[in-house]
């Protein structure tokens, strides 16, 4: 199936494809959709982001990695979206819902819209895929998750996530259209399922990184982890989700790898904790005000 019946371009062809973020992830992503034959649109917020991009790096975020030309960064939200065939929210949990209501006027109807940020809105207790459906229910929604960083993506290192959407068909193209050469992605229906894995690994991420932080041995850690995601099952089947979603890659591979790195800014913040380190001024982890919910 076509998830944007208006797009007019044929089965197989690059898509335009909208990235909303111009952070670590959301260059990455770029650097991806690039790769696999897209015409790659990004808008940040700062002119000092866009231009470094236009430059070939995004020091800020990526320092040292090199963007390939083609990626065309904007701090023009409405060019960004203008004609876009699909649309990858890469803005962090917390901002989603300001940022879609800045972009509900310039998304072309029924491009999906793809989550690409984990977490929980601290202030309501929704799933982000919750809001996309009330600030654009023109919109089908998927969510794009799994063990992942964004230096890898962005390197052309080798990656597997998920995509996942409630109708199949729009999560097996749209997992098509984003697999390239080093990333390969897998599609479910199982969209919840996806969601609150990503949401809560990072919440475990947090509890791991606090336990090494406070050197209390490799057992400890195993244990933490272990059950944790017993109970990220829990929660998960409470919400509805798949077993078999929570035992893949936007789940246990998730998990796993985001209590294991300092490259995760959960982990990294747990670290900091366990170290009875300031707290203030570190990288945001959404896990911390999804953390308040769970």
């Amino acid at each position: 199936m076509s998830p944007k019946g208006t797009s007019g371009r044929k089965s197989g062809s690059g898509w335009r494809v909208a990235v909303l973020g111009g952070g670590a992830w959301g260059t990455a992503l770029a650097l991806a959709m690039l790769r696999a034959g897209h015409d790659v649109r990004l808008y940040a917020r700062d002119n000092e982001t866009v231009s470094a991009i236009a430059r070939g790096e995004n020091p800020r975020y990526l320092p040292g990695i090199s963007i390939a030309p083609g990626i065309a960064a904007t701090s023009d939200m409405a060019a960004a979206l203008d004609n876009a065939d699909c649309v990858l929210a890469v803005t962090p949990a917390q901002s989603l819902r300001a940022v879609l209501a800045q972009a509900k006027n310039h998304v072309p109807a029924g491009a999906p819209l793809v989550l690409c940020a984990k977490g929980i809105e601290r202030d309501t207790g929704a799933l982000l895929s919750t809001i996309v459906e009330e600030c654009l229910p023109k919109n089908p929604v998927a969510a794009l998750s799994g063990p992942s960083f964004a230096s890898d993506v962005a390197r052309g290192l080798p990656t597997a996530v998920v995509v996942a959407a409630r109708e199949v068909e729009l999560a097996a193209e749209l997992a098509a259209r984003f697999s390239a050469e080093n990333l390969r992605c897998y599609s479910s229906g199982d969209l919840i399922g996806v969601e609150i894995g990503g949401a809560l690994k990072n919440v475990f991420a947090i509890a791991a990184g606090a336990v090494t932080g406070a050197g209390l041995g490799a057992s400890a850690q195993a244990a933490m982890v272990t059950r944790g995601f017993v109970e990220l099952r829990r929660i998960g089947a409470a919400f509805g989700a798949r077993a078999e979603t929570l035992m893949g890659l936007s789940g246990l591979g998730d998990l796993l790898l985001s209590c294991s790195s300092a490259q995760s800014r959960n982990f990294a913040y747990g670290l900091a904790l366990g170290q009875g380190k300031p707290l203030a001024g570190l990288p945001l982890a959404e896990g911390v005000p999804t953390a308040g919910i769970a």
